[in-house]
């Protein structure tokens, strides 16, 4: 099944689907041809006139504006940042942490968002680390038992970068909520792939780059209106103080909204590139993209099945996400990492990845555009892989 009205359609917009099979898009995505094209535009009239002109400005409020749509927030609670791990920092820096304090986090989560937490430990802070039966599943019931009267803020992803494991945001939202927790939101590996909404949800970082179908270092951060005051901005500039006519004053007074945390001039090429991708995802749907993910993903298992893989994290239910990840036992056919290279001589780009003990993975992502008979041709490829 394809969501393109016919092939030459699916191709013109994502060229890389002519010769390939590109299968990382929880890793750095391919861009769609229009992502290049505005971000082409944008270039080469920027060698006409200057590069904040006031259509690209315009463009740049209005990607508040769908980001705000995407995640069920207003836009003035938008922040246009990236890269992830810069949103994230800046609310493990922003917030006035005391000693004893108590921060609940996840050692084997992706590194961006572990750091910024386990470095707290510095200033006095407890880090409490959740410890999951398996990669990523961290549920309610472990959140609120790690939770005691001294924990500040718990900050998780919205789905483990190699399991593919999806937590129940609301669910963890609207009880950390009730106990008057804060919740910190790595979203990138849901945002334009699943619905990811912020209404239990107080801070958000997610780069474009992976499901927003972005280019790098363009990204959303999120801050509810209601801890705005609360999280102090640790990057100061001439954007997000008030320094009227470029004259910096006696005293720092942040501007109000998304740009309390914008220090200087923005990434408009990124932004504006990150704009067409959001906008190409809710043409389709949030909805209907996060269908055809499941059912890419189910025709994978069913072909990976019958050849000896095995699966970490959940292949359906609410839990599963658009990331499989495969494994063999050892002995039972080609190893992971001859299959990958295997594979990346066929024109077809998985992902090579480890957990803590050193176990290798092919890792698989594909977004809406991919097909369930390109699903077909990945198997039959690692079928052929040569013996070692």
């Amino acid at each position: 099944m394809s969501l393109f009205p016919s092939e030459d359609a699916r191709l013109a917009e994502f060229p890389v689907a002519r010769d390939s099979i590109f299968l990382a898009h929880a890793g750095v995505t391919i861009l769609p041809r229009r992502v290049t094209k505005v971000m082409q535009d944008y270039l080469e009239e920027s060698c006409l006139r200057m590069q904040e002109f006031p259509e690209a400005w315009r463009a740049v409020n209005e990607t508040r504006v769908i980001a705000a749509q995407m995640l069920g927030a207003k836009a003035s609670e938008i922040s246009l940042l990236g890269p992830t791990s810069l949103g994230l920092s800046l609310v493990a820096n922003g917030l006035d942490w005391q000693p004893g304090d108590e921060v609940v986090c996840y050692q084997d989560d992706y590194p961006a968002n572990v750091y910024p937490w386990t470095d707290l430990a510095r200033h006095g802070v407890v880090v409490r680390l959740l410890k999951p039966e398996a990669p990523g599943a961290i549920t309610p019931e472990l959140v609120e038992a790690m939770l005691t009267p001294k924990t500040k803020l718990v900050a998780l992803a919205s789905c483990h970068f190699l399991s593919g494991y999806r937590i129940q945001i609301d669910a963890i939202g609207q009880m950390l909520r009730a106990r008057g927790v804060l919740f910190c939101l790595d979203a990138i590996q849901t945002l334009g792939a699943f619905e990811t909404r912020v209404d239990y949800v107080d801070f958000l970082s997610a780069d474009s780059h992976k499901w927003m179908l972005g280019p790098m270092a363009a990204g959303i951060v999120y801050v509810r209106e209601e801890v705005q005051e609360r999280l102090r901005p640790t990057l100061l500039g001439s954007w997000n103080v008030q320094s009227p006519n470029f004259i910096a004053q006696d005293t720092i007074t942040f501007e109000k909204g998304g740009r309390r945390y914008e220090p200087g001039v923005l990434n408009v090429v990124g932004i504006l590139g990150m704009k067409a991708g959001l906008e190409l995802l809710l043409e389709h749907g949030i909805p209907t993209v996060s269908a055809q993910l499941l059912r890419l993903k189910t025709r994978l298992v069913q072909g990976l099945e019958p050849l000896g893989f095995h699966f970490l994290g959940p292949v359906s239910g609410p839990n599963a996400s658009g990331i499989t990840t495969a494994w063999r036992p050892e002995g039972s056919g080609p190893s992971v990492a001859k299959i990958y290279d295997h594979l990346t001589r066929q024109k077809i780009s998985p992902s090579l990845r480890f957990d803590r003990a050193g176990q290798p993975y092919l890792r698989f992502s594909p977004h809406f555009y991919n097909t369930e008979a390109e699903m077909d041709r990945v198997v039959d490829a690692i079928a052929d892989t040569p013996a070692d």
